[in-house]
Protein backbone atom coordinates (compact mmCIF):
# COMPACT_ATOMS: atom_id res chain seq x y z
CA UNK A 1 0.00 0.00 0.00
CA UNK A 2 2.56 2.23 -1.20
CA UNK A 3 3.62 4.18 -3.96
CA UNK A 4 7.07 2.35 -3.71
CA UNK A 5 7.79 -0.77 -5.51
CA UNK A 6 8.10 -2.72 -2.26
CA UNK A 7 4.37 -2.51 -1.43
CA UNK A 8 0.82 -2.80 -3.54
CA UNK A 9 -0.59 0.70 -4.25
CA UNK A 10 -3.67 1.52 -3.06
CA UNK A 11 -4.40 5.51 -3.33
CA UNK A 12 -1.03 6.16 -1.61
CA UNK A 13 -0.03 9.29 -1.67
CA UNK A 14 2.58 11.68 -0.03
CA UNK A 15 1.44 13.56 2.95
CA UNK A 16 2.17 16.90 3.72
CA UNK A 17 1.36 16.08 7.17
CA UNK A 18 2.90 14.25 9.86
CA UNK A 19 2.22 10.19 9.85
CA UNK A 20 0.61 10.25 13.06
CA UNK A 21 -2.24 12.46 11.95
CA UNK A 22 -2.94 9.85 9.39
CA UNK A 23 -4.74 6.90 11.47
CA UNK A 24 -8.06 8.81 11.53
CA UNK A 25 -10.04 11.63 11.15
CA UNK A 26 -8.39 13.51 14.59
CA UNK A 27 -6.81 16.63 15.28
CA UNK A 28 -3.84 16.95 17.35
CA UNK A 29 -4.40 13.81 19.98
CA UNK A 30 -3.07 15.14 23.74
CA UNK A 31 -1.01 12.76 25.30
CA UNK A 32 -2.23 9.69 27.22
CA UNK A 33 -2.68 11.11 30.56
CA UNK A 34 -1.80 15.16 30.00
CA UNK A 35 -3.88 17.70 30.98
CA UNK A 36 -5.05 20.84 29.61
CA UNK A 37 -7.41 23.45 30.09
CA UNK A 38 -11.32 23.27 29.30
CA UNK A 39 -14.41 25.21 29.82
CA UNK A 40 -16.80 23.72 32.73
CA UNK A 41 -17.77 24.66 36.05
CA UNK A 42 -15.67 26.65 38.66
CA UNK A 43 -13.91 24.73 40.94
CA UNK A 44 -13.89 21.47 38.99
CA UNK A 45 -11.67 18.97 38.95
CA UNK A 46 -9.80 18.59 35.38
CA UNK A 47 -8.34 15.00 35.04
CA UNK A 48 -8.62 11.16 33.75
CA UNK A 49 -12.45 10.42 34.26
CA UNK A 50 -12.10 6.57 33.05
CA UNK A 51 -12.01 3.76 35.33
CA UNK A 52 -9.58 0.83 34.48
CA UNK A 53 -8.96 2.75 31.18
CA UNK A 54 -5.34 1.04 30.77
CA UNK A 55 -6.94 -2.52 31.71
CA UNK A 56 -3.92 -2.72 34.49
CA UNK A 57 -6.29 -4.54 36.73
CA UNK A 58 -6.23 -7.74 34.25
CA UNK A 59 -9.90 -7.29 33.87
CA UNK A 60 -12.60 -5.47 32.18
CA UNK A 61 -13.65 -4.12 35.47
CA UNK A 62 -15.39 -0.96 34.95
CA UNK A 63 -16.47 -1.81 30.67
CA UNK A 64 -19.73 -3.36 29.41
CA UNK A 65 -18.07 -5.54 26.55
CA UNK A 66 -19.96 -7.71 23.96
CA UNK A 67 -18.65 -10.63 22.16
CA UNK A 68 -14.99 -12.16 22.69
CA UNK A 69 -12.92 -9.79 25.00
CA UNK A 70 -10.63 -10.04 27.81
CA UNK A 71 -7.81 -7.65 29.06
CA UNK A 72 -4.45 -9.28 27.78
CA UNK A 73 -1.59 -8.80 25.18
CA UNK A 74 -0.68 -7.23 23.50
CA UNK A 75 -0.24 -4.53 25.21
CA UNK A 76 0.81 -0.06 24.83
CA UNK A 77 2.05 0.30 27.97
CA UNK A 78 1.73 -1.90 31.11
CA UNK A 79 1.05 -5.54 31.10
CA UNK A 80 -2.48 -5.48 29.85
CA UNK A 81 -4.66 -3.84 27.29
CA UNK A 82 -8.64 -4.78 26.15
CA UNK A 83 -8.58 -7.48 22.72
CA UNK A 84 -11.46 -8.38 21.35
CA UNK A 85 -12.56 -10.27 18.47
CA UNK A 86 -15.47 -8.91 16.62
CA UNK A 87 -17.49 -11.89 14.52
CA UNK A 88 -20.09 -11.66 11.39
CA UNK A 89 -22.77 -10.20 13.78
CA UNK A 90 -20.97 -8.33 16.91
CA UNK A 91 -18.65 -5.67 16.56
CA UNK A 92 -16.56 -6.50 19.95
CA UNK A 93 -17.98 -3.53 21.68
CA UNK A 94 -16.61 -2.26 25.21
CA UNK A 95 -18.27 0.85 26.63
CA UNK A 96 -18.26 3.04 29.87
CA UNK A 97 -20.76 5.55 31.22
CA UNK A 98 -18.78 8.16 32.93
CA UNK A 99 -20.35 11.51 34.53
CA UNK A 100 -19.27 14.79 33.05
CA UNK A 101 -20.54 18.48 33.56
CA UNK A 102 -22.82 20.03 30.79
CA UNK A 103 -21.59 22.94 28.52
CA UNK A 104 -18.10 21.34 29.16
CA UNK A 105 -15.42 20.85 27.11
CA UNK A 106 -13.34 17.08 27.27
CA UNK A 107 -10.27 14.88 25.20
CA UNK A 108 -11.20 11.47 24.35
CA UNK A 109 -8.05 9.55 23.42
CA UNK A 110 -6.73 5.91 23.42
CA UNK A 111 -4.07 3.79 21.67
CA UNK A 112 -5.55 1.09 19.68
CA UNK A 113 -4.06 -1.61 16.81
CA UNK A 114 -5.62 -3.97 14.46
CA UNK A 115 -8.10 -3.72 11.71
CA UNK A 116 -10.71 -1.01 11.89
CA UNK A 117 -11.00 0.13 15.69
CA UNK A 118 -13.14 2.71 16.38
CA UNK A 119 -13.23 5.15 19.51
CA UNK A 120 -15.51 7.35 20.36
CA UNK A 121 -18.50 9.39 22.87
CA UNK A 122 -22.47 9.06 22.85
CA UNK A 123 -25.07 11.15 24.45
CA UNK A 124 -22.95 14.20 24.87
CA UNK A 125 -25.85 16.22 24.29
CA UNK A 126 -23.80 18.05 20.96
CA UNK A 127 -21.80 16.22 18.27
CA UNK A 128 -21.26 13.14 19.57
CA UNK A 129 -17.32 12.15 18.57
CA UNK A 130 -16.20 9.04 16.50
CA UNK A 131 -12.20 8.46 15.18
CA UNK A 132 -11.16 5.19 13.58
CA UNK A 133 -8.19 3.76 12.28
CA UNK A 134 -6.93 0.25 10.37
CA UNK A 135 -3.33 -0.18 11.50
CA UNK A 136 -1.61 -3.16 12.41
CA UNK A 137 0.54 -0.95 14.87
CA UNK A 138 -0.25 0.73 17.98
CA UNK A 139 -1.45 4.42 17.33
CA UNK A 140 -3.28 7.21 19.05
CA UNK A 141 -7.18 8.17 18.72
CA UNK A 142 -8.05 11.32 19.71
CA UNK A 143 -11.12 13.51 19.31
CA UNK A 144 -12.61 16.42 21.49
CA UNK A 145 -16.54 17.37 21.79
CA UNK A 146 -18.31 19.96 24.18
CA UNK A 147 -21.54 18.60 26.24
CA UNK A 148 -24.51 19.76 25.86
CA UNK A 149 -26.56 22.23 28.79
CA UNK A 150 -28.32 19.16 29.97
CA UNK A 151 -25.78 16.51 30.13
CA UNK A 152 -24.88 14.87 33.17
CA UNK A 153 -23.29 11.46 31.37
CA UNK A 154 -21.77 10.54 28.40
CA UNK A 155 -21.02 6.68 27.10
CA UNK A 156 -17.61 6.00 25.63
CA UNK A 157 -17.14 3.08 23.38
CA UNK A 158 -14.27 1.31 21.53
CA UNK A 159 -15.45 -1.61 19.24
CA UNK A 160 -13.98 -3.14 16.24
CA UNK A 161 -15.86 -4.29 13.06
CA UNK A 162 -18.06 -7.04 12.07
CA UNK A 163 -16.15 -9.87 10.56
CA UNK A 164 -12.50 -8.26 11.00
CA UNK A 165 -9.77 -10.10 12.96
CA UNK A 166 -9.27 -8.99 16.75
CA UNK A 167 -8.45 -5.36 17.85
CA UNK A 168 -6.74 -3.97 20.78
CA UNK A 169 -6.79 -0.92 22.95
CA UNK A 170 -5.34 0.99 25.45
CA UNK A 171 -4.78 3.93 27.81
CA UNK A 172 -8.30 5.17 27.25
CA UNK A 173 -8.50 8.77 28.59
CA UNK A 174 -11.15 10.80 28.93
CA UNK A 175 -9.74 14.56 29.78
CA UNK A 176 -12.35 16.91 31.19
CA UNK A 177 -13.85 18.09 34.84
CA UNK A 178 -15.35 15.21 36.25
CA UNK A 179 -19.64 15.54 37.07
CA UNK A 180 -20.99 15.08 40.08
CA UNK A 181 -23.94 12.91 39.69
CA UNK A 182 -23.67 8.81 39.72
CA UNK A 183 -23.37 7.96 36.05
CA UNK A 184 -26.38 5.15 35.04
CA UNK A 185 -24.97 2.84 32.53
CA UNK A 186 -26.14 2.82 29.47
CA UNK A 187 -28.30 -0.19 27.72
CA UNK A 188 -27.33 -1.38 23.78
CA UNK A 189 -24.40 -1.36 21.65
CA UNK A 190 -23.76 1.69 19.65
CA UNK A 191 -22.55 -0.25 16.57
CA UNK A 192 -25.29 -0.71 13.73
CA UNK A 193 -26.42 -4.37 13.55
CA UNK A 194 -25.39 -6.12 10.35
CA UNK A 195 -27.51 -5.50 6.97
CA UNK A 196 -30.50 -7.51 6.64
CA UNK A 197 -32.58 -7.87 3.68
CA UNK A 198 -34.75 -5.20 5.48
CA UNK A 199 -32.70 -2.61 5.51
CA UNK A 200 -33.99 0.85 3.46
CA UNK A 201 -34.00 4.06 2.70
CA UNK A 202 -35.81 4.73 5.64
CA UNK A 203 -33.15 3.11 8.34
CA UNK A 204 -32.45 5.60 10.80
CA UNK A 205 -28.77 6.45 11.42
CA UNK A 206 -27.58 5.18 14.75
CA UNK A 207 -24.18 3.97 14.89
CA UNK A 208 -21.24 5.46 16.77
CA UNK A 209 -19.53 7.08 13.79
CA UNK A 210 -22.12 9.07 13.13
CA UNK A 211 -21.99 12.76 14.31
CA UNK A 212 -25.50 13.97 16.07
CA UNK A 213 -27.15 16.88 15.20
CA UNK A 214 -26.51 19.94 17.27
CA UNK A 215 -27.23 23.89 18.06
CA UNK A 216 -23.57 24.56 15.85
CA UNK A 217 -23.79 22.22 13.39
CA UNK A 218 -25.56 22.95 9.77
CA UNK A 219 -28.84 21.50 9.05
CA UNK A 220 -27.51 18.78 6.63
CA UNK A 221 -29.33 19.56 2.85
CA UNK A 222 -32.11 17.55 1.95
CA UNK A 223 -31.31 15.80 -1.64
CA UNK A 224 -34.68 16.73 -3.81
CA UNK A 225 -37.29 13.79 -3.36
CA UNK A 226 -38.19 14.25 -6.85
CA UNK A 227 -34.60 14.27 -8.69
CA UNK A 228 -34.20 11.72 -11.15
CA UNK A 229 -31.40 13.41 -13.13
CA UNK A 230 -27.46 12.30 -13.84
CA UNK A 231 -25.65 15.17 -12.03
CA UNK A 232 -22.50 15.30 -14.72
CA UNK A 233 -24.09 16.23 -17.90
CA UNK A 234 -22.75 14.60 -21.07
CA UNK A 235 -21.61 11.66 -19.56
CA UNK A 236 -22.89 8.31 -21.15
CA UNK A 237 -25.56 6.21 -18.99
CA UNK A 238 -22.87 3.62 -17.84
CA UNK A 239 -19.37 5.08 -17.24
CA UNK A 240 -15.62 4.07 -16.70
CA UNK A 241 -14.12 5.56 -14.21
CA UNK A 242 -10.45 5.55 -13.29
CA UNK A 243 -7.60 7.38 -11.29
CA UNK A 244 -4.89 8.73 -12.51
CA UNK A 245 -1.60 8.66 -10.49
CA UNK A 246 0.67 11.99 -10.29
CA UNK A 247 3.39 9.76 -8.50
CA UNK A 248 5.75 7.12 -9.73
CA UNK A 249 5.23 3.99 -7.84
CA UNK A 250 6.02 0.80 -10.49
CA UNK A 251 2.77 1.14 -12.21
CA UNK A 252 3.06 2.20 -15.97
CA UNK A 253 3.52 6.63 -15.70
CA UNK A 254 1.75 8.35 -18.04
CA UNK A 255 0.31 12.34 -18.96
CA UNK A 256 -3.16 12.81 -19.16
CA UNK A 257 -3.11 12.45 -22.35
CA UNK A 258 -2.20 8.81 -22.71
CA UNK A 259 -5.20 7.78 -20.33
CA UNK A 260 -6.93 5.08 -22.42
CA UNK A 261 -9.91 6.29 -24.00
CA UNK A 262 -12.48 4.06 -22.70
CA UNK A 263 -12.30 6.23 -19.37
CA UNK A 264 -15.20 8.62 -19.13
CA UNK A 265 -14.21 10.13 -15.23
CA UNK A 266 -10.53 10.67 -14.88
CA UNK A 267 -10.12 11.23 -10.96
CA UNK A 268 -6.84 13.06 -10.57
CA UNK A 269 -4.89 11.39 -7.74
CA UNK A 270 -4.25 13.58 -5.10
CA UNK A 271 -4.72 16.99 -4.10
CA UNK A 272 -2.74 17.87 -1.37
CA UNK A 273 -3.44 19.50 2.36
CA UNK A 274 -2.22 23.15 3.03
CA UNK A 275 -1.66 24.39 6.50
CA UNK A 276 -4.96 25.66 6.84
CA UNK A 277 -7.35 23.50 8.06
CA UNK A 278 -10.00 22.12 5.37
CA UNK A 279 -7.32 23.82 2.41
CA UNK A 280 -6.24 21.82 -0.61
CA UNK A 281 -3.45 22.33 -3.39
CA UNK A 282 -2.07 20.17 -6.34
CA UNK A 283 0.99 20.24 -8.03
CA UNK A 284 2.67 18.01 -10.46
CA UNK A 285 5.08 15.44 -9.14
CA UNK A 286 8.51 16.42 -10.01
CA UNK A 287 9.91 13.13 -9.85
CA UNK A 288 6.56 12.01 -12.71
CA UNK A 289 7.62 14.77 -14.63
CA UNK A 290 11.38 14.02 -14.56
CA UNK A 291 10.20 10.57 -15.24
CA UNK A 292 7.78 11.63 -18.47
CA UNK A 293 10.83 13.69 -19.58
CA UNK A 294 9.21 16.76 -18.49
CA UNK A 295 5.76 17.54 -18.05
CA UNK A 296 4.54 21.20 -16.97
CA UNK A 297 1.15 22.73 -16.13
CA UNK A 298 0.85 23.98 -19.50
CA UNK A 299 0.98 20.19 -20.57
CA UNK A 300 -1.29 19.02 -18.00
CA UNK A 301 -3.76 22.06 -18.79
CA UNK A 302 -3.76 21.17 -22.63
CA UNK A 303 -4.32 17.42 -21.79
CA UNK A 304 -7.27 18.14 -19.57
CA UNK A 305 -8.77 20.52 -22.35
CA UNK A 306 -8.11 17.73 -24.97
CA UNK A 307 -10.25 15.13 -22.35
CA UNK A 308 -12.93 17.75 -22.45
CA UNK A 309 -12.83 18.04 -25.94
CA UNK A 310 -13.45 13.89 -26.27
CA UNK A 311 -16.27 14.03 -24.09
CA UNK A 312 -14.54 13.13 -20.70
CA UNK A 313 -14.69 14.56 -17.23
CA UNK A 314 -11.82 15.17 -15.41
CA UNK A 315 -11.71 15.37 -11.26
CA UNK A 316 -9.41 16.25 -9.00
CA UNK A 317 -9.49 13.48 -6.17
CA UNK A 318 -9.21 14.33 -2.51
CA UNK A 319 -7.76 12.37 0.31
CA UNK A 320 -6.41 8.57 -0.74
CA UNK A 321 -4.86 6.14 1.59
CA UNK A 322 -2.49 8.77 3.26
CA UNK A 323 -4.52 12.17 2.56
CA UNK A 324 -5.45 13.57 5.69
CA UNK A 325 -8.03 16.37 5.25
CA UNK A 326 -10.38 17.51 7.72
CA UNK A 327 -13.68 19.45 7.39
CA UNK A 328 -15.72 19.55 10.26
CA UNK A 329 -16.48 22.90 10.92
CA UNK A 330 -17.99 25.76 9.22
CA UNK A 331 -14.35 27.94 8.72
CA UNK A 332 -12.78 24.00 7.34
CA UNK A 333 -15.93 23.91 5.23
CA UNK A 334 -15.78 27.45 3.73
CA UNK A 335 -11.69 26.95 2.97
CA UNK A 336 -11.90 24.05 1.50
CA UNK A 337 -14.91 25.00 -0.79
CA UNK A 338 -12.88 27.84 -1.58
CA UNK A 339 -9.53 26.14 -2.64
CA UNK A 340 -11.24 23.78 -4.54
CA UNK A 341 -13.22 26.08 -6.57
CA UNK A 342 -9.75 28.10 -6.68
CA UNK A 343 -8.00 24.60 -8.54
CA UNK A 344 -10.98 24.12 -10.67
CA UNK A 345 -10.85 27.40 -11.93
CA UNK A 346 -7.00 27.01 -12.57
CA UNK A 347 -6.42 23.90 -14.45
CA UNK A 348 -10.22 23.55 -15.93
CA UNK A 349 -11.37 20.10 -13.46
CA UNK A 350 -14.90 19.57 -13.98
CA UNK A 351 -15.56 18.83 -10.13
CA UNK A 352 -13.98 16.53 -7.66
CA UNK A 353 -13.68 13.31 -5.92
CA UNK A 354 -13.85 12.18 -2.29
CA UNK A 355 -11.67 9.39 -1.28
CA UNK A 356 -10.98 10.47 2.38
CA UNK A 357 -9.87 7.13 4.31
CA UNK A 358 -9.12 8.47 7.24
CA UNK A 359 -12.44 9.33 8.53
CA UNK A 360 -15.35 11.88 7.24
CA UNK A 361 -17.80 14.54 8.69
CA UNK A 362 -20.97 13.99 6.65
CA UNK A 363 -22.69 16.99 7.73
CA UNK A 364 -19.81 19.80 7.70
CA UNK A 365 -18.37 18.23 4.04
CA UNK A 366 -22.25 18.03 2.85
CA UNK A 367 -22.25 21.87 3.73
CA UNK A 368 -19.38 22.31 1.68
CA UNK A 369 -19.48 20.10 -1.79
CA UNK A 370 -22.99 22.12 -1.84
CA UNK A 371 -21.36 25.41 -1.71
CA UNK A 372 -18.91 23.96 -4.03
CA UNK A 373 -21.82 23.03 -6.86
CA UNK A 374 -23.04 26.22 -6.21
CA UNK A 375 -19.93 27.61 -7.56
CA UNK A 376 -18.93 25.80 -10.15
CA UNK A 377 -23.15 25.15 -11.32
CA UNK A 378 -23.97 22.98 -14.14
CA UNK A 379 -21.90 20.45 -15.23
CA UNK A 380 -20.55 19.76 -11.59
CA UNK A 381 -19.33 16.45 -11.38
CA UNK A 382 -19.01 14.74 -7.83
CA UNK A 383 -17.68 11.20 -6.94
CA UNK A 384 -16.73 9.41 -4.17
CA UNK A 385 -14.75 6.37 -3.67
CA UNK A 386 -15.45 5.19 0.24
CA UNK A 387 -13.61 1.80 1.37
CA UNK A 388 -16.08 -0.65 1.71
CA UNK A 389 -16.42 -0.25 5.30
CA UNK A 390 -17.48 3.40 5.06
CA UNK A 391 -20.69 2.17 2.72
CA UNK A 392 -20.99 -1.02 4.69
CA UNK A 393 -24.64 0.53 6.84
CA UNK A 394 -26.82 4.02 5.71
CA UNK A 395 -25.13 4.84 9.51
CA UNK A 396 -21.71 5.22 8.13
CA UNK A 397 -20.55 8.87 8.18
CA UNK A 398 -19.21 7.85 4.58
CA UNK A 399 -23.08 6.45 3.72
CA UNK A 400 -24.26 9.81 5.28
CA UNK A 401 -22.72 11.86 3.10
CA UNK A 402 -23.11 10.35 0.22
CA UNK A 403 -26.71 10.74 1.00
CA UNK A 404 -26.86 14.05 2.36
CA UNK A 405 -25.04 15.39 -1.79
CA UNK A 406 -27.41 12.85 -3.24
CA UNK A 407 -28.86 16.07 -4.98
CA UNK A 408 -25.60 16.54 -6.58
CA UNK A 409 -23.94 13.21 -6.63
CA UNK A 410 -22.63 11.86 -9.19
CA UNK A 411 -21.68 8.30 -8.73
CA UNK A 412 -20.05 6.42 -5.88
CA UNK A 413 -17.49 3.99 -6.97
CA UNK A 414 -16.76 1.86 -3.63
CA UNK A 415 -13.50 0.47 -3.12
CA UNK A 416 -14.62 -3.63 -3.35
CA UNK A 417 -10.75 -4.68 -2.29
CA UNK A 418 -8.47 -4.80 0.41
CA UNK A 419 -11.59 -5.55 2.62
CA UNK A 420 -12.07 -9.17 3.29
CA UNK A 421 -15.47 -10.45 3.80
CA UNK A 422 -18.22 -8.59 4.89
CA UNK A 423 -22.16 -9.29 5.12
CA UNK A 424 -23.93 -8.65 1.99
CA UNK A 425 -27.75 -7.17 2.08
CA UNK A 426 -29.23 -10.29 2.93
CA UNK A 427 -27.49 -10.89 5.85
CA UNK A 428 -24.92 -13.62 4.48
CA UNK A 429 -21.00 -13.05 4.65
CA UNK A 430 -19.39 -12.83 1.32
CA UNK A 431 -15.58 -13.15 0.13
CA UNK A 432 -13.84 -9.94 -1.70
CA UNK A 433 -12.92 -10.85 -5.17
CA UNK A 434 -16.00 -12.60 -6.24
CA UNK A 435 -19.08 -11.88 -8.01
CA UNK A 436 -21.45 -12.10 -4.97
CA UNK A 437 -19.37 -9.97 -2.79
CA UNK A 438 -20.00 -6.93 -5.40
CA UNK A 439 -23.54 -7.57 -5.70
CA UNK A 440 -24.50 -7.93 -2.49
CA UNK A 441 -22.69 -4.92 -1.92
CA UNK A 442 -24.44 -3.36 -4.47
CA UNK A 443 -27.73 -3.93 -3.24
CA UNK A 444 -26.57 -2.61 0.56
CA UNK A 445 -26.09 1.02 -1.05
CA UNK A 446 -29.26 0.89 -3.42
CA UNK A 447 -31.33 -0.56 -0.47
CA UNK A 448 -30.03 2.56 1.61
CA UNK A 449 -31.04 5.24 -0.44
CA UNK A 450 -29.03 5.87 -3.59
CA UNK A 451 -30.14 5.66 -7.05
CA UNK A 452 -28.53 2.99 -9.18
CA UNK A 453 -27.25 5.33 -11.51
CA UNK A 454 -25.23 6.77 -8.45
CA UNK A 455 -23.66 3.31 -7.80
CA UNK A 456 -20.88 1.94 -9.46
CA UNK A 457 -18.31 -0.76 -8.74
CA UNK A 458 -14.88 -0.01 -7.99
CA UNK A 459 -12.24 -3.08 -8.21
CA UNK A 460 -7.88 -2.77 -8.49
CA UNK A 461 -6.95 -2.86 -12.21
CA UNK A 462 -4.27 -5.89 -11.39
CA UNK A 463 -2.92 -7.85 -8.43
CA UNK A 464 -0.40 -5.67 -7.84
CA UNK A 465 -2.80 -2.52 -7.63
CA UNK A 466 -4.07 -4.17 -4.28
CA UNK A 467 -3.40 -6.01 -1.17
CA UNK A 468 -6.51 -8.36 -1.83
CA UNK A 469 -9.67 -8.21 -4.06
CA UNK A 470 -8.84 -8.20 -7.35
CA UNK A 471 -11.02 -9.83 -10.30
CA UNK A 472 -10.70 -9.66 -13.53
CA UNK A 473 -12.54 -8.19 -16.04
CA UNK A 474 -15.12 -10.97 -16.69
CA UNK A 475 -15.88 -11.06 -12.94
CA UNK A 476 -16.71 -7.22 -13.44
CA UNK A 477 -18.38 -7.95 -16.41
CA UNK A 478 -20.78 -10.51 -14.83
CA UNK A 479 -21.13 -8.15 -11.83
CA UNK A 480 -22.50 -5.51 -14.03
CA UNK A 481 -24.88 -7.89 -15.87
CA UNK A 482 -26.41 -9.59 -12.61
CA UNK A 483 -27.32 -5.94 -11.52
CA UNK A 484 -28.98 -4.19 -14.14
CA UNK A 485 -30.26 -7.57 -15.68
CA UNK A 486 -30.44 -10.63 -12.98
CA UNK A 487 -28.30 -12.63 -15.51
CA UNK A 488 -24.38 -13.94 -14.65
CA UNK A 489 -24.92 -13.71 -10.98
CA UNK A 490 -23.34 -16.24 -8.58
CA UNK A 491 -25.66 -17.72 -5.44
CA UNK A 492 -26.53 -13.88 -4.47
CA UNK A 493 -29.45 -12.96 -6.99
CA UNK A 494 -30.39 -9.47 -6.16
CA UNK A 495 -33.68 -8.47 -5.13
CA UNK A 496 -34.61 -6.16 -8.20
CA UNK A 497 -33.06 -5.49 -11.57
CA UNK A 498 -31.51 -2.40 -11.87
CA UNK A 499 -30.68 -1.55 -15.33
CA UNK A 500 -29.53 2.39 -15.08
CA UNK A 501 -26.50 1.07 -12.56
CA UNK A 502 -24.06 3.69 -13.62
CA UNK A 503 -20.88 1.46 -14.30
CA UNK A 504 -17.30 0.69 -12.87
CA UNK A 505 -13.89 2.24 -11.49
CA UNK A 506 -10.43 0.88 -11.30
CA UNK A 507 -7.53 2.16 -9.63
CA UNK A 508 -5.72 3.49 -11.36
CA UNK A 509 -4.99 3.77 -15.53
CA UNK A 510 -1.83 3.19 -14.71
CA UNK A 511 -1.82 -0.02 -13.30
CA UNK A 512 -4.42 -0.90 -16.09
CA UNK A 513 -1.82 0.40 -18.47
CA UNK A 514 0.66 -2.18 -16.62
CA UNK A 515 -1.74 -5.37 -16.85
CA UNK A 516 -2.03 -4.64 -20.50
CA UNK A 517 -5.18 -2.35 -20.10
CA UNK A 518 -7.60 -5.45 -19.00
CA UNK A 519 -9.65 -3.40 -17.54
CA UNK A 520 -10.13 -0.67 -20.32
CA UNK A 521 -10.49 -2.92 -22.97
CA UNK A 522 -13.33 -5.49 -21.50
CA UNK A 523 -15.23 -3.45 -19.22
CA UNK A 524 -14.72 -0.37 -21.22
CA UNK A 525 -16.23 -2.32 -24.06
CA UNK A 526 -18.65 -4.31 -21.76
CA UNK A 527 -20.15 -1.03 -20.14
CA UNK A 528 -20.66 1.05 -22.51
CA UNK A 529 -22.60 -1.83 -25.35
CA UNK A 530 -24.92 -2.29 -21.62
CA UNK A 531 -28.68 -0.84 -22.83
Amino acid sequence: MDRTLQQPSHRRRRSSVPTALAAGATALALAGTGLALFAGGAGAAVGNLVTNGGFESGSLSGWTCTGTAKAGTPAHSGSYALNATPSASDTAECRQTVSVLPNSTYTLAGWVQGPYVYLGASGTGGTDPSSWSSQSSWNQLSSTFTTGAGTTSVTLYVHGWYGQAAYAADDITLTGPGGTASPTPTGGSSTPASPTPSASASQSATASPSPSASSSAPTSPSPTATSTGQPGTGLPKHALTGYWQNFDNGATVQRLRDVQSAYDIIAVSFADATTTAGGISFTLDPALAGKLGGYSDADFKADIAAKHAAGKKVVLSIGGQNGTIVVNNAAAATTFANTAYALIQQYGFDGVDIDLENGVDPVWMAQSLHTLQSKVGQGFVLTMAPETIGMYSTAGNYFQLALNTKDILTVVNTQFYNSGGMNGCDGKVYTQGTVDFITAQVCTHIQGGLRPDQVGIGVPASTRAAGGGYVNSTVVNNALDCLAAGTHCGSFVPPAKWPTIRGAMTWSTNWDAANGNDFSTNVGAHAHAMP
